[in-house]
């Protein structure tokens, strides 16, 4: 790990960072970490986050995908201060940038088809060698240029890497990063369409935009040489790098959707909360301490830093994701929950001829559910029961931990007459008639009540049985207990 002073801003120096993703996909696990990092510093410092979208890559965008992005952003709460800017829009910046390299000889024009290219490639992955541009067009005569433009070829622009010596630059998480210049191609530039590549629009745009630090995802380590190259060449001071570690699946194996890595707004509908998302989030690569798993955005944005962001690979689990959802689930005032658990339920349940049930019918329910949901999106689920007439489930449920179906009807049929009787229909009125009925049926509380629960919920674990009762109210406890002894009467 790098001294504390390398990974702060020097004393009066600006912050500015930016996302910049590209609209080839939908918002991924592994995209939002990067922009949550990089406004997470950009806070801290009080600096500014910047957003770009960089849709140069025309054959690869995606319907949509633009769109994913912002909305992922919003519901996190990730607010940018600039932008969004659209690389699509400033091609005539890129064609400036080219045409400048171009007249001081550090790039060139390609004039090789794909097919040459694509026999090229061909012919080195059989020799074994690693395949890159062999340099073909980069010492071409006037003569030959012209007679190739008369030809009607459109040509790339391509960047004249030097073919010995090294590249280096200082990563703020990895340290010093040296790679030799022999290894490196003649990476093109500008496309035969007029449409940049990510390497010459990403470095005109952090210029132009005066972006202090890039915080991006490790796999664009292997670009950073490229781009050292080409802020040299132009004579601009490059940013600051910062990359982040991989996000690897349990198995340490690359990060999928058999993992998890959906689009962020699936979560969103899946009923994660933006703030347990979030702090899940810092964590697959950040920690405050070896022991604090729970911290508001208030509190990492106070203490985040490039100093703890680890070198390794950091691993996602879901379940420690609906855990922590879990936690900020129970966090909610009743009322918050409630308003959230009903979008919830409203999709499950709009069909049903039982909906909509009165609003103080359904924050009755609440709480019971609240304790366990770990998801909005289990709401429906767990509380099924307390929303429909007809119970579906089977039969020998109700003849669990040793019951005979002659035990259990019996009991049922006693139940059901004591019920009658029964004036305040609530948790203390209910208790206080169940346990002694328990006993003197001679069976344990928890057998008896088990079957309760069966006959009433449908389920073997269910909320608490006395406020369950409560709520679903006399009457329908009654329907349900009489359906129960039909079903108990197949057993027979």
């Amino acid at each position: 790990m790098l001294d504390a002073q390398l990974s702060r801003p020097e004393k009066g120096e600006s912050v500015r960072v930016r996302f910049a993703p590209s609209p080839t996909g939908y918002p991924h696990l592994g995209n939002i970490r990067t922009a949550l990092f990089n406004w997470l510093f950009a806070r801290h410092c009080g600096g500014k986050f910047v957003l770009r979208i960089e849709d140069t890559d025309v054959a690869r965008r995606v319907e949509g995908a633009t769109e994913a992005i912002l909305d992922g952003l919003r519901w996190l709460r990730l607010d940018w201060d600039e932008g969004p800017y659209f690389q699509s829009q400033r091609l005539g910046i890129y064609r400036e940038v080219a045409d400048q390299l171009l007249e001081n000889g550090y790039a060139y024009l390609c004039y090789c088809s794909p097919r040459r290219l694509e026999a090229m490639r061909q012919e080195q992955v059989r020799r074994k060698q690693p395949p890159k541009y062999d340099r073909h067009c980069r010492h071409l005569t006037q003569k030959a240029k012209a007679e190739l433009e008369a030809s009607g070829i459109t040509p790339v622009v391509r960047f004249q890497t030097p073919l010995e010596g090294q590249t280096e630059f200082q990563d703020l998480i990895r340290g010093e990063i040296v790679f030799e210049n022999a290894t490196l191609d003649d990476f093109v530039l500008l496309k035969s369409d007029g449409y940049p590549t990510y390497h010459l629009a990403n470095i005109a745009d952090d210029h132009s935009m005066e972006i202090s630090h890039v915080l991006r995802a490790d796999e664009w380590l292997s670009s950073t040489p490229r781009h050292m190259l080409l802020y040299r060449a132009l004579g601009w001071q490059p940013p600051k790098f910062a990359h982040l570690p991989m996000i690897l699946g349990p198995d340490k194996s690359k990060l999928s959707k058999r993992h998890g890595a959906v689009s962020i707004t699936e979560y969103r509908d899946q009923g994660y909360l933006p703030e347990a998302m979030t702090n899940f989030l810092t964590l697959l690569g950040w920690s405050l301490d070896d022991k604090t798993e729970l911290l508001s955005l208030e509190e990492i944005v106070r203490h985040f830093s490039l100093k703890r962001i680890g070198k390794t690979a950091a691993i996602f689990n879901k379940d420690k994701l609906e855990w922590m959802n879990g936690v900020y689930l129970r966090r909610l005032s009743l009322k918050e929950f409630a308003e959230q658990a009903t979008i919830f339920l409203e999709r499950h349940f709009s069909a049903s001829a039982e909906w909509p049930p009165p609003p103080e019918y359904v924050y009755q329910v609440m709480p019971l559910i609240q304790e366990r949901a770990r998801t909005l999106a289990q709401a429906p689920q767990l509380s099924e029961f307390f929303f429909i007439d007809e119970l579906e489930y089977d039969s020998s449920l109700l003849l669990s931990r040793g019951m005979s179906s002659t035990s259990a009807t019996q009991a049922i049929k006693v139940t059901l007459d004591r019920l009658k009787a029964v004036g305040n229909w609530d948790v203390a009125s209910l208790e206080g008639f169940l346990r002694p009925l328990a006993a003197e049926l001679g069976l344990s509380a928890r057998v008896f009540f088990g079957l309760l629960r069966v006959a009433i919920t449908g389920r073997t674990a269910a909320p608490p049985l006395f406020e369950t009762m409560a709520i679903i109210g006399k009457k329908r406890c009654s329907e349900r207990l009489t359906r129960a002894l039909d079903k108990l009467s197949t057993l027979d």
